[in-house]
Formats: structure tokens, C-alpha cells, sequence
């Protein structure tokens, strides 16, 4: 029989069933999943094989098999470092929440949920949330970032969870989908969520920074079923992940606008650095490319911690100008 992974808690899944039931399964013996050396060997939003366990008293069930994934996401493991520990996989679309203040979501920040989102080949979309609250410098703020992210092509939109602003948009755009929200505690996530399906009241704890550390591997995905035919896995500190085991000469692929000029560099193995006839130092002295976007590549390049760079991003761009 078939089913999919909606809620894992270490050692029992809750599968849903093809006829919409949910049966608590365990696994049997030990999966290895080829290339992943994962502390979880099953995750929210697989497809499984699984059979019924008639010894037990209760309806309960076996897991014997994991279809192919389309795609997945790691995290690494907190005490086992060579180790990952798989957040979800099969997902359509991944929404990263963004506030200009209160709190302040840095771009580098954003920009490492981009380049996660490109390596595992998911839709990254960027959502502006509590647009109501904005001042008018607050206001330019946005606008500046969302031109920054919509020139390279990334979708883009504005909503307010107390408003109602946006939310049919980001409704239309989850429809027969799988999603996923991350962002800096704060970010309303929750609240966002809720706005969009009233009475799901998910639990979406808000960790602080100084006791993020040490709380994911106790931390549990689930899915949900909407009602106007989405689903959401919720992921309580998913704003944890990172970037995995990405060589330096990968990292340019997952800048799209860095991408799309790799062929003009002299280099074919080019890191955009010291090298000399650079198409992407060009286009940065030209105004084409983001500075912050820039700042962001090479703090990734250099192993640079996101949170030791907290707003010396968009303010300290050299070549920022206010849109209207």
C-alpha cells in the first residue's frame, strides 16, 4: 500500500493513506538512502510503501519502502557533523518571510534561503510581510529590496496578515502545491499562516537566537491539508538550515545573475574575486548587479557566519538609490 509521510517524530511517521485515512508506522529494519548520510532515514512529504503490522492490537503499520524523491532538504545534523538531518522532501515551492523592522531580515539571510533553495531545486519565493506596519522610509526600504530580487527574477509579493493584504495572492499561488515558510523569529510567521487557514492554529514556536542552538535535532516537521487545496509542512526552526557541502565553484550557479554571466569570464573556474576580466566584477562596477548580493556571495564563499553580519547590507550599499 501507498501513502505519504505527513508528521515524523523520530521513530513513528503518521502516513496518510490513498484513502485519506492516517496509520502510525514504524520502519522496517535499516534504510540507506544512496548518497545521504542522513540521522533521519525518512522525512515529511515522502512517498512510501508501507504494509499493515497484524500482530499488533492497534492498526499500526510497517514501512518497507521510500520512493524516488524529487527533491529534499537537509540541514546539518547538530551532533553528529558529518552528518545531515532531512527537513522534508517532495516539496513544490519554498516562501522565505521577510520584515524590513521589527525584526530586521537582513539580506544575507535572504540570500542564503535563495541559494538553498536553488541548490535543492525548489521555487524560492520572497514574501513582504507586515507591509501595514511600514513606515515611509521603512516603505523605501521595501520597494528597494523587492527591485533588487524582482530584476533577477525572483517572485516577489506584499501582503499583512492583519489587513488581509496580499493573502488571496499567496493563497493563489499555493493552491496544488506543497509549501514551506521560513524566516527570522518574529517574522509572523504563524500569524501569517493562520490568516491563511483560520482554526489551524499551528503551534509555530518562536526560538530565540541566543537558545537556537542545540533545539533542532528535537525539533519535528508536519503537514497539513488546507482547505482550499494546499498543503504546508510546518517546520519550527527551519530557519536553522544552511548551506551543505557546497563547493566554491558551485556556489556562482545558485546567484542566477552571476550565472547568467559565467561565460563571459576569462576563467572558466572564475570565484569572482582577484581574478582578472571578470564579467561579474564588471557588471557590479556597472550598477547591474546587487551590491549586497555581492557582499552575500563572498561571506558564503568565505564560510562567514550570516548572523555576524546583522544590517551592513542594502544601508551600505554604495550605489543604493530610493524607488518610488
Amino acid at each position: 500500500m501507498n501513502g505519504i509521510v505527513y508528521k515524523s517524530t523520530g521513530s513513528w511517521y503518521t502516513v496518510k493513506t490513498e484513502e485519506n485515512n492516517f496509520v502510525e508506522c514504524r520502519i522496517k529494519g535499516k534504510f540507506r538512502i544512496k548518497g545521504i548520510k542522513s540521522t533521519n532515514p525518512i522525512a515529511v512529504g515522502d512517498h512510501v510503501v508501507y504494509e499493515l503490522d497484524e500482530t499488533s492490537d492497534v492498526v499500526t503499520g510497517v514501512i518497507t519502502a521510500i520512493t524516488d524523491r524529487r527533491n529534499y532538504i537537509v540541514r546539518k545534523s547538530v551532533n553528529l557533523s558529518k552528518q545531515v538531518h532531512i527537513i522534508a522532501s517532495n516539496v513544490d515551492q519554498m516562501f522565505v518571510l521577510v520584515t524590513i523592522n521589527n525584526p530586521i531580515t537582513t539580506t544575507s539571510f535572504i540570500d542564503r534561503f535563495l541559494v538553498t533553495a536553488e541548490a535543492y531545486g525548489i521555487e524560492a519565493i520572497i514574501v513582504f510581510n507586515k507591509i501595514d506596519t511600514l513606515s515611509e522610509d521603512a516603505l523605501d526600504d521595501q520597494l528597494y529590496l523587492q527591485h533588487i530580487y524582482s530584476q533577477i527574477g525572483y517572485k516577489c509579493i506584499r501582503v499583512s496578515a492583519t489587513t488581509g493584504k496580499g493573502i488571496d495572492e499567496l493563497k493563489a499561488l499555493m493552491i496544488d502545491k506543497v509549501s514551506m515558510f521560513s524566516g527570522h523569529s518574529g517574522v509572523g510567521k504563524s500569524t501569517l499562516v493562520n490568516a491563511l487557514e483560520p482554526g489551524l492554529n499551528l503551534k509555530t514556536k518562536e526560538i530565540s537566537e541566543q537558545h537556537q542552538q542545540g533545539q533542532h535535532t528535537t525539533t519535528f516537521a508536519e503537514m497539513f491539508d488546507l482547505s482550499f487545496g494546499a498543503k504546508i509542512i510546518d517546520t519550527p526552526g527551519i530557519r536553522g538550515f544552511g548551506i551543505v557541502d557546497m563547493e566554491k565553484t558551485e556556489v556562482t550557479d545558485y546567484f542566477p545573475e552571476f550565472f547568467a554571466l559565467k561565460d563571459q569570464c576569462k576563467f572558466n573556474n572564475c570565484l569572482h574575486k582577484e581574478e582578472p576580466q571578470c564579467a561579474v566584477k564588471d557588471a557590479l562596477d556597472q550598477d547591474e548587479i546587487s551590491w549586497s548580493r555581492y557582499r552575500s556571495y563572498i561571506q558564503i564563499l568565505e564560510g562567514d557566519d550570516e548572523q555576524n553580519h546583522y544590517r551592513t547590507d542594502i544601508y551600505s550599499d554604495p550605489k543604493r538609490h530610493g524607488l518610488e
